[in-house]
């Protein structure tokens, strides 16, 4: 039985659209839509603006959308601007994160799909990403010096 394997886009890449499949791995850019029903891994140096609908999500490059998994991970050198949904979030240290978070039992359960764009809120400087949200609205790269995480 051959080794089931997921879609690759490679790091020189730069592709537009929807993509459905198993699983996934980002080293390009990437806009549109990304629904995997198992592990979506977003590598380091890949920029992604998309909505991000998975099982599992890694993120170590740059995402600039709305992600809502069962699981997130966001890797040291992750920066992510915009809404988090996942029964279980890993932050690690350096990872940046501006925007709002649901984690926890009850997401995923009640809360709104995060297949639909906010209104009236967002990238802008009084848009925030809660009481510790910080770092740069123009989402330009944020401040060195750890990073952080919005109610975690």
């Amino acid at each position: 039985m051959a080794e089931e394997r997921g879609t690759v886009i490679d790091p020189q890449a730069d592709v537009e659209g929807k993509l459905r499949g198993k699983d996934a791995v980002v080293l390009g850019k990437f806009r549109g839509q990304l629904e995997v029903s198992g592990r979506v891994v977003l590598g380091e140096g890949s920029r992604v603006e998309a909505t991000v609908v998975a099982d599992a999500a890694e993120i170590a490059g740059e995402l600039k959308g709305d992600v809502r998994a069962r699981a997130v991970t966001l890797a040291e050198k992750a920066r992510v601007q915009g809404t988090v949904d996942a029964r279980v979030l890993v932050v690690r240290e350096g990872a940046w994160l501006s925007g709002s978070v649901s984690a926890g039992e009850a997401a995923g359960k009640g809360a709104a799909p995060v297949t639909s764009p906010p209104t009236g809120h967002g990238a802008s400087p009084s848009g925030g990403g809660g009481p510790s949200g910080g770092g740069s609205p123009s989402g330009d790269k944020p401040p060195s010096g750890g990073g952080g995480a919005a109610g975690v």
